[in-house]
């Protein structure tokens, strides 16, 4: 089957999805589909230690072995997805980082247990550990051509719907004002009050009430607080710091 058609098939299919056990369900059918064996989407921390996701049809015995070596942070897919923009393959992963001799010796007991050559995409989210989605052959087997494609549409809405499945789908509410988000945007720019007031036509009192009540809000002692918590919660983008707002004229 073409892998694109596969790709718009898994999409269809993740509209349906509500549960964990239905989204490996969906992975492990589309691997087969394109002949891959084994997908892991994770979030690339200490699971001793922490909490993520973390989604597998690996072989048994090998979640307990790489928990117990405490391999989720120093695991060397992990660490090249980090330095990758895009899915790349596991053969690749000498270009992206230097290997140590821990990871020939991880990568040598994924050889013995059945792993072959994988894909991994990276899934980052600014606030969050890193993650990523990897698929798999079974050891010996040829991944299909432009499975690159595949594995890159397919571990990006994998790796989103798991995130809405277990955190929950309800979208947060804006946790500051339009105005003071316009105003904490400003000041991540670098901008005083009087700046920002100018720039928005209000007063400066006005602007150091925007900050009070934000500060309150978030419970935070700082302007550079203020715009780290935006950040990190999605109610600012780092575009917001480089483009000027327009001036209004109006208050609120």
């Amino acid at each position: 089957m073409p892998v694109i058609t596969a790709a718009m098939d898994f999409a269809r299919t993740m509209s349906q999805v509500r549960t964990r056990q239905a989204l490996a369900d969906a992975l492990e059918e589309a691997c087969q589909r394109v002949g891959m064996r084994y997908f892991a989407l994770s979030h690339h921390v200490d699971f001793t230690a922490d909490t993520g996701l973390r989604l597998h049809n690996y072989p048994d015995g090998w979640e307990q072995w790489y928990d117990a070596n405490r391999l989720g942070i120093t695991d060397p897919v992990h660490r090249a997805s980090h330095h990758a923009i895009g899915g790349f393959y596991w053969r690749d992963i000498p270009d992206l980082i230097p290997l140590l001799p821990s990871d020939a010796l991880l990568l040598e007991r994924g050889r013995r247990v059945g792993l072959g050559e994988g894909i991994t995409v990276p899934a980052h989210i600014p606030g969050e550990a890193k993650g990523s989605c990897s698929f798999v052959a079974a050891k010996g087997e040829t991944p299909p051509e432009s499975i690159l494609l595949w594995a890159q549409s397919v571990g990006g809405l994998a790796f989103g719907g798991a995130r809405k499945i277990l955190r929950g789908r309800k979208r947060p509410l804006a946790r500051v004002s339009e105005r003071q988000r316009e105003c904490i945007a400003l000041a991540g720019r670098g901008m005083t009050n009087k700046q920002i007031a100018r720039m928005l036509g209000i007063g400066e009192q006005t602007v150091v009430e925007h900050f009070r009540a934000a500060r309150a809000r978030l419970e935070v002692n700082s302007r550079t607080e203020l715009v780290i918590s935006l950040l990190v919660s999605g109610e600012l983008c780092i575009d917001d710091l480089t483009i000027v707002l327009p001036s209004r004229a109006r208050k609120r």
